[in-house]
């Protein structure tokens, strides 16, 4: 089959442009017709008629079926560890709920935060807890929700809160050691990982600054409703309902601590889930009782908890801000976004294998003659796999290989490839929709993608941060640089 696959012709770039048109005019009329709902199904039909497309061109270019078949199975497959996590998030989601770990994490962030800092707070926060896990969508499932719910309590804006918490989440995920894509990126660029993490501060530090300084201006201008600063109420409300305790913190701190420790991010997030149901049912027996009827019996327990896990629920309150905090999804509010991702790599998966996003990127490489426009080429390739192939993964790998070849041909070192990759795949994923990244986040945290993007100020960024340092020549490494380095940073190379 790699046999096949490879000897199948590059098409010209005017056949591989075709499909990307077809994708960016439909997803347009969408935009302008369904807005955020256009998650709901639309964008998934629009995805599937555009791999239509690519299919049919391919055909006529040569490309066997087989090929195409084989190259959606493949991007399917390499999304199956997003879909079983989105699925075990919806489920923590739910017995988080329940049990009193959200509203806790609420209530106690609702007396210690305000709103003049808790934007550039909830930013740091999530850079903390995503760093030390090296996971985003880690973060976001669990601090992210409670931050969430803590700043829409506080009279924020949902796009604005969910883009301090994603800018956070995604420069811990793009630093920290335990990362996949920041493993992923010195290991295709041909680096090793501490001279990659090194490398990356020049660009990522400046970032988060200014990131940072945005939120912290943004919170000492904002004009909240004086109804929205009491929070009053809604503590009360919240009381009402569960039995809050500092202990129930224990739950979301031992995922955290299974995450530091290594643990795969499945098992660790079913160990969430299940110690989520274990406080319900330790903590909150009477709201079990009540979401079931009233019936006190271990078949009303079973019923409740289980439900939690697997479809929506709304714990009603005398406050409708606080109801609205109160509903989880479960499992069966992750299908759509699983339903996307599925469409997103029916469509990557045909325009790889006929290699049409091969003829576009040949064509980006002809044209960049100086270093800046090559990093500025990598980093545009990148964001075009994140809109075009929807998966972060594909955005760091297939660039990494196109290009590897020709930064050693110019005399640049590894990790100004590695850089960049990250820069511009790992935290632009959660900017488009229809992206892996970004349709999870958008479920998981219940904002629209397209809502919370403009406010991603981190991701928005990065790119244009590693572009800036090429076309200024700042920290450009040079192969003959890289030669001369320390026994030290040999040793580590050899080590990883």
């Amino acid at each position: 089959m790699m046999n096949e696959q490879n000897s199948t012709p590059v098409p010209p770039l005017s056949i591989a442009l075709l499909p990307i048109l077809f994708l960016i005019g439909l997803l347009s009329i969408n935009i302008s017709i369904f807005g955020d709902d256009g998650l709901s199904g639309s964008n998934q039909i629009v995805l599937i008629l555009s791999g239509a497309v690519a299919a049919l061109l391919a055909g006529t270019q040569g490309v066997s079926w087989k090929v195409m078949r084989a190259g959606i199975l493949k991007s399917i497959d390499s999304s199956m560890g997003a879909i079983l996590i989105l699925l075990l998030i919806g489920s923590l989601a739910g017995t988080w709920m329940i049990s009193g770990v959200v509203p806790t994490m609420i209530y106690y962030g609702l007396k210690i935060l305000n709103p003049t800092i808790f934007l550039f707070a909830a930013c740091v926060i999530s850079a903390v807890v995503s760093l030390a896990t090296g996971s985003s969508w880690s973060t976001i499932a669990t601090v992210g929700i409670a931050l969430l719910g803590i700043g829409k309590a506080l009279g924020l804006e949902e796009g604005v809160i969910a883009g301090a918490i994603i800018s956070g989440a995604y420069f811990g995920d793009k630093m920290s050691p335990l990362s996949d894509t920041t493993n992923l990126a010195p290991a295709v660029a041909g680096t090793d990982l501490f001279t990659h993490i090194r490398y990356m501060t020049y660009t990522t530090i400046p970032s988060i600054t200014i990131t940072l300084i945005i939120f912290l201006i943004w919170g000492f201008n904002l004009e909240v409703a004086d109804q929205a600063v009491d929070v009053s109420h809604i503590l009360k409300a919240i009381e009402t309902k569960f039995w809050i305790h500092w202990s129930l913190l224990v739950v979301p701190l031992i995922v955290i601590f299974m995450i530091v420790k290594g643990v795969p991010a499945l098992p660790s997030l079913l160990a969430g889930t299940l110690l989520g149901a274990l406080a319900a049912l330790l903590a909150q027996p009477q709201l079990i009782v009540e979401l079931g009827g009233g019936v006190n019996s271990w078949k009303v327990y079973y019923e409740v908890l289980m439900k939690s896990i697997y479809t929506s629920m709304q714990i009603e309150t005398p406050e409708p801000v606080v109801t609205e905090l109160l509903s989880t999804k479960g499992m069966a509010g992750m299908l759509p976004t699983i339903w996307l991702i599925l469409s997103a790599m029916v469509f990557g998966g045909i325009m790889e294998s006929s290699r049409m996003l091969e003829a576009i990127t040949r064509r980006i490489v002809r044209l960049a003659h100086s270093t800046g426009a090559l990093i500025a080429s990598t980093a545009g390739t990148c964001i075009f796999f994140n809109i075009t192939a929807s998966d972060q993964y594909l955005s760091i790998v297939v660039p990494g290989r196109m290009f590897a070849d020709t930064y050693r041909k110019r005399g640049l070192a590894p990790e100004n490839l590695s850089r960049t990759l990250e820069d511009s795949g790992t935290v632009t994923s959660v900017l488009v929709p229809w992206n892996t990244c970004g349709a999870t986040q958008s479920s998981v945290l219940g904002v629209a993608t397209l809502t919370y993007a403009p406010f991603a100020f981190f991701c928005i960024l990065s790119p244009l941060m590693t572009m800036l340092f090429g076309f200024l020549n700042i920290k450009i490494r040079r192969l003959e640089e890289a030669k001369d380095e320390s026994p030290v940073a040999k040793d580590i190379e050899i080590t990883w």
